[in-house]
């Protein structure tokens, strides 16, 4: 984390919130976007993911009220840089799924689950959020204001969760509140990562494991390329992979696609379901052979997985698209050790694993065969593995 960056923004932040709301916030919690570095739609099949906190995060200031008749939750966002901030506000017998407009819908539906947990009981509270993960990149914006939003309340209703839990709640917040279909990955990944480390997480039982990242030992960093194509995790496509799987699942007699170790189970299955499937199950084996060759110093095998990993969700899973494609394609020609798109798909972003001394070659490269393709330029930044969630 760049320790003076975070605290230059925290400082902005909490005068913005003064502006905003006329007192100064009780506190500014941190949470982090992420990068999944292999382990594609795993999540909400029960299996298995390998995803690291980036240092891109959404900064969260929170105010709690005091007690009154009027319990009511204040949102706003820096977002757009304005001069002055639109509040969103909502009172607490109208915090219903559906109703709430945009960005405001991801911290008010923490909210929401919260407020169904009988041990808990929220006041009202102020809430302005300033974020420098890009949004629809596949990086988690989404979820990075969720988790900022939920380790803040944690902290000042004093309501005990662990990090478990707070992972859980937030899935539920998602798919409940926002309507948007999604596994646990992303803020599990946000909560708990460690800087240096990608998280190997059994999404199964959230039992997880700090897995090092040598990056530095091999001079090698991960690049970021953002295609500049939005993608929404509560658009139909998302829906349709997930109800693909689960047909397989129950077609098979098993829970989920967690417990198919091999793709030879999958032979009677529709042609469609299998081929989601197919990618369900050696997508799982490709994440357990990354964290072995992690251990093992082994980044040539590394970037092998992540190659297969784009094939498959290309052709098996069909959520990549042409400018995925491309990005990939291209670091791949440049001299990544490997690429892949990461992300719910549809858009977003790509990594690749590349050479340090190769950042401007392949950065180069991709602008270029963007701008050919007549596509809009993408942006393109490298990323360290970060810190999870905590106040400043």
């Amino acid at each position: 984390m760049n320790t003076a960056f975070t605290a230059q923004r925290a400082q902005v932040l909490q005068q913005k919130f003064m502006d905003t709301f006329g007192q100064a916030p009780d506190g500014i919690w941190r949470a982090p976007g992420r990068v999944n570095l292999i382990g594609e739609h795993t999540d909400y099949n029960l299996g298995f993911v390998l995803p690291f906190a980036i240092d891109k995060n959404a900064l969260v200031a929170v105010r709690r009220k005091a007690a009154n008749k009027t319990q009511s939750y204040q949102f706003a966002s820096t977002y757009g840089a304005q001069d002055t901030v639109e509040i969103t506000e909502i009172l607490h017998e109208n915090l219903v799924p559906g109703t709430v407009p945009g960005w405001a819908a991801y911290p008010a539906a923490v909210a929401y689950v919260l407020d169904q947990l009988p041990q808990v009981q929220l006041d009202g509270f102020e809430l302005l959020v300033d974020s420098n993960v890009p949004v629809g990149s596949g990086l988690s914006s989404s979820h990075a204001i969720e988790v900022g939003t939920i380790v803040a309340l944690n902290d000042l209703f004093e309501l005990g969760l662990n990090k478990k839990e707070m992972a859980r709640l937030t899935q539920r917040a998602e798919n409940e509140f926002v309507g948007a279909p999604t596994g646990i990955m992303d803020q599990s990944a946000s909560l708990m990562s460690g800087a240096e480390h990608a998280l190997f997480l059994d999404c199964r039982t959230l039992d997880s494991q700090l897995v090092p990242l040598p990056l530095d030992e091999h001079q090698l960093v991960v690049l970021v390329i953002d295609t500049r194509v939005e993608h929404s995790n509560s658009d139909g496509g998302y829906g349709a992979r997930r109800a693909s799987c689960e047909q397989a699942a129950s077609e098979l007699g098993v829970e989920s696609l967690r417990d198919i170790q091999d793709v030879g189970q999958l032979e009677n299955l529709d042609p469609l379901v299998r081929r989601r499937a197919t990618h369900i199950v050696t997508e799982n084996q490709r994440v357990l052979h990354t964290v072995k060759a992690l251990r093992a110093s082994d980044m040539n095998a590394v970037g092998q997985l992540l190659n297969a990993s784009h094939v498959s969700m290309r052709d098996d899973y069909e959520i990549s698209c042409p400018e995925l494609d491309l990005a990939v394609s291209i670091a791949q020609g440049a001299g990544a050790l490997g690429a892949r798109m990461t992300g719910g798909g549809f858009g977003g972003s790509a990594i690749a694993l590349i050479s340090e001394d190769k950042i401007n070659l392949v950065s180069e490269a991709i602008t270029d065969a963007f701008a050919r393709a007549g596509y809009r330029s993408p942006s393109i930044f490298t990323v360290i593995a970060d810190e999870g969630a905590g106040s400043l």
